[in-house]
């Protein structure tokens, strides 16, 4: 009888350490929780849909103001539909304010700080080392040293309120729902693609400058960024980027 015992007891630890099919089902998924995979797969989407929301704004706005629709492209980056702003927009917002249920006007709020802070960031970081802007807001009302201003920040607002209330809740689990196997592939090429593309887009916007300031290509890597990668070419994908002079003026 007490051998029978030990073996029930023995048989009902074993089960107690055996992980239940929820917890094996929870292991498998792919990018779980709010992990830097998953955050990097939001900024993706974010850039794509940030890319494409820019140019048939733009694409509007010309039709409405010349009657002549024209298609002008709008990204951070040379190759492929990637507007980086809204990118690293998306991955801050959801990183800062979906971890704690934060209410309706709090999420609006710190939503619209962070997006005037990163528009602000970007405008910035790109003067300092390509002596360009892409965008002035000197002429709009309640502008902020011309980088963001208070109506566009309540607008990243509105854009941080859905992504967190709607948007990400359906990515999330989208992402989640991707085999694991396909999802490691998916992230490794991924993230190996984007960090060229960045590297190639902003070393050759660098590369620009330097050339406009009568800097010679002292490497092949610099004669063959202004064989390639020349003004014609940059404009095609950078068309509002604009030079400054040394007293800031375009």
């Amino acid at each position: 009888m007490k051998r029978k015992r030990d073996n029930k007891t023995a048989l009902a630890h074993q089960r107690l350490d055996q992980p239940s099919k929820t917890q094996i089902a929870s292991a498998s998924k792919f990018a779980e929780g709010l992990c830097l995979k998953k955050l990097f797969f939001v900024f993706l989407i974010g850039s794509v849909l940030g890319s494409f929301y820019e140019e048939i704004l733009h694409f509007v706005q010309t039709w409405y103001e010349t009657g002549v629709p024209v298609w002008s492209l709008r990204r951070g980056v040379i190759y492929g539909p990637f507007n980086v702003i809204y990118g690293f927009g998306a991955a801050a917002m959801t990183f800062f304010l979906v971890r704690k249920p934060y209410k309706w006007w709090e999420i609006f709020l710190y939503s619209a700080l962070l997006g005037g802070v990163i528009e602000y960031m970007i405008s910035w970081l790109q003067e300092f080392f390509t002596h360009t802007r892409s965008w002035d807001y000197h002429d709009l009302w309640l502008n902020i040293d011309g980088r963001t201003t208070i109506p566009y920040m309540l607008v990243w607002g509105v854009l941080g309120l859905i992504l967190v209330k709607f948007f990400y809740p359906l990515i999330s689990h989208l992402i989640e729902a991707i085999p694991v196997r396909i999802g490691e592939i998916l992230f490794g090429v991924l993230l190996a693609f984007i960090f060229l593309d960045m590297l190639i887009s902003w070393t050759a916007l660098l590369r620009q400058t330097l050339r406009h300031n009568h800097v010679p290509a002292l490497t092949p890597i610099g004669r063959m960024y202004d064989c390639y990668y020349n003004d014609q070419f940059l404009e095609k994908y950078f068309p509002n980027m604009q030079h400054l002079d040394q007293g800031g003026r375009k």
